[in-house]
């Protein structure tokens, strides 16, 4: 049988500066591609662990096929922290949490042990993605 894996998860942006700052300085992950297109950037960022998983930084004004109204709602969300997220997962989250915290993340929710039975804690990056971080038990 042939397996399927994850390649890539896709999250939007809007500063590609500010965005490549968060990704591998508060998280540590490795920038693997800076493609400028028309004044846009596709940012694919990594763990350096983990060469064949990445997140795709893609800018939402170039999906094709939306509406200007669509735009506008996607500005409005991204502005809220409510368009987009991803799980990440941690063996520390304490300590996870600590540093990016110290590179002046947006922190939501400060470690905490879940009802359901995870720790986890949240952040959002500079686009307003909800980056949530779960310790691996």
């Amino acid at each position: 049988m042939t397996t399927i894996s994850i390649h890539s998860s896709m999250l939007p942006h809007h500063d590609p500066e500010a965005s490549v700052a968060f990704y591998r300085d508060a998280l540590g992950f490795e920038v693997r591609m800076d493609v400028e297109y028309g004044g846009m950037h596709w940012i694919t960022v990594g763990p350096a662990d983990q060469p064949d998983t990445a997140i795709v930084l893609y800018p939402p004004e170039a999906t094709p096929g939306i509406t200007d109204d669509e735009r506008t709602t996607i500005a409005e969300m991204m502005a809220k922290g409510t368009f987009a997220s991803i799980n990440l997962a941690t063996s520390d989250v304490d300590g996870t949490f600590d540093r990016v915290q110290a590179a002046e993340a947006e922190v939501v929710q400060e470690p905490t042990d879940q009802p359901y039975g995870v720790r986890d804690c949240a952040f959002r990056d500079p686009s307003g993605n909800l980056i949530r971080i779960q310790e691996l038990r």
